[in-house]
């Protein structure tokens, strides 16, 4: 079993290898944007990290809820100034 390294750049075939899926499989996540990938030189690389967020996304949830909260409580000591 490979472990999928946060910060390694993958290509479309190492990251279809690493998820188990087809290549077009890959192309449809890439095109509605499940996966975010940037296009170098007319191919994609994708970083790790974004691996790991299609893979838990309770992790990017919990991410979401903790920038929510400390934004609210940031308004609020704004506010009182």
């Amino acid at each position: 079993m490979t472990e999928i390294n946060p910060n390694e750049v993958y290509t479309t075939g190492e990251t279809q290898t690493l998820l188990k899926v087809s290549k077009s499989t890959i192309k449809r996540f890439l095109k509605r944007g499940v996966i975010r990938a940037n296009k170098i030189g007319g191919n994609y690389r994708i970083l790790g990290k974004e691996l790991l967020r299609v893979l838990s996304p309770q992790l990017e949830r919990k991410a979401v809820y903790a920038y929510r909260d400390i934004k609210t409580k940031l308004k609020k000591k704004i506010k009182n100034w």
